[in-house]
């Protein structure tokens, strides 16, 4: 061999990497918020916990990646929301039990470093941490020559969230006479996506820019809208109202999400067709000729937040959701369990 090899001659740049660094931590600086100590470039993130107003502190964690959703990004060869999709399905899972989102962190690897690409993601990323008022203080990006097909890649997140032990919510104080209220989803958010582009891309054989008409737009952008981050929308409801319960609707559904915090004494009686589904929804159902009960656990359908709320201030709440452009929906209470009954069941609409 007469030519000395080097990394690059291997499929990984180092300078690409040097120069990305330098475009992170521009977008980073974007999500700073109290606490936030350095910046990107160190070993590990620094962030440092003002405890003055909180008794016992407990600090609440969550990791989740995007799923097969990025084969949409990849198709459409745009990469700028999937970085929200990311925060959005970390976030959520924490302050579902009453915690604030300090900060988050990124790992994101492909098999060669496209800086455009790898700048995109991180701008939803950041993006992302805005909405939801947390700081991206690190993360890993890591070039993998010969495991990825060219521009793919695959990313997880990590938050890290606080919350007073006297406020977590855990569901403990659900009891009978409680009132489901659901917080509108903006479609599909980060599940099902195997499914979705089965039906899509496998039987009705679309391109990625194929206008649907019922859909108003092409399959591809709406297959890509961001995941709702509902931080802002639960803060403020917290500072006026009791919330008994909250769920992060996700993979499982409404069914098998809502059931992870309602006392084994309780049981949920949900009202059918009691919100509003998106067209993407019956689209899919219909196409796929998909089961009832298959898209109550496949996807949200329409409802990406649940609130288990005391019953008289269910339509209170209803309204103050209105009033921050939000759309939320009576859509079940909490009943007594019989021993030889379902936890769950669907009624005709009240």
């Amino acid at each position: 061999m007469k030519k000395a090899l080097t990394y690059a001659d291997a499929g990984v740049n180092i300078d690409n990497a040097n120069k990305l660094i330098g475009i992170i931590k521009k977008l980073a600086k974007q999500t700073h918020r109290p606490g936030v100590m350095g910046e990107i470039g160190g070993f590990g993130g620094l962030f440092s916990l003002n405890l003055r107003q909180i008794e016992t502190p407990v600090l609440v964690s969550s990791t989740d990646g995007v799923g097969t959703k990025l084969k949409i990004a990849f198709m459409m060869d745009k990469h700028d929301t999937v970085g929200i999709d990311l925060v959005a399905m970390c976030v959520n899972d924490i302050i579902v039990q009453g915690a604030e989102p300090l900060f988050f962190l990124d790992y994101l690897s492909t098999g060669q470093l496209n800086t455009d690409i790898i700048a995109d993601i991180i701008k939803g990323v950041a993006q992302g941490c805005r909405q939801a008022a947390c700081a991206l203080i690190g993360g890993e990006t890591a070039e993998m020559p010969g495991f990825y097909k060219k521009k793919e890649y695959d990313m997880a997140g990590f938050a890290v969230g606080i919350v007073d032990n006297s406020k977590i919510i855990d569901g403990s104080e659900i009891h009978v006479g409680n009132k489901i209220v659901g917080i509108a989803s903006s479609g599909l958010h980060s599940n099902g996506y195997s499914l979705v582009r089965k039906v899509c891309f496998d039987i009705l054989k679309l391109k990625i820019n194929d206008h649907v008409p019922e859909l108003g737009h092409t399959i591809g952008e709406e297959l890509l809208k961001p995941t709702k981050i509902y931080s802002e929308t639960v803060y403020r409801l917290r500072k006026e109202f009791s919330i008994l319960g909250l769920a992060h609707i996700t993979g499982g559904g409404i069914e098998e999400n809502i059931l992870r915090i309602i006392p084994k004494t309780c049981s949920v009686r949900m009202y059918k067709e009691s919100w509003d589904v998106p067209p993407i929804f019956p689209f899919l159902q219909q196409a796929g000729r998909i089961s009832d009960r298959e898209m109550i656990r496949t996807f949200n359908n329409g409802i990406g937040l649940i609130a288990v709320v005391p019953a008289d201030s269910s339509q209170e709440i209803i309204e103050r959701l209105g009033s921050i452009h939000e759309k939320g929906f009576v859509m079940g209470e909490i009943v007594e369990r019989k021993a030889s009954k379902q936890q769950i069941k669907w009624i005709e609409k009240q």
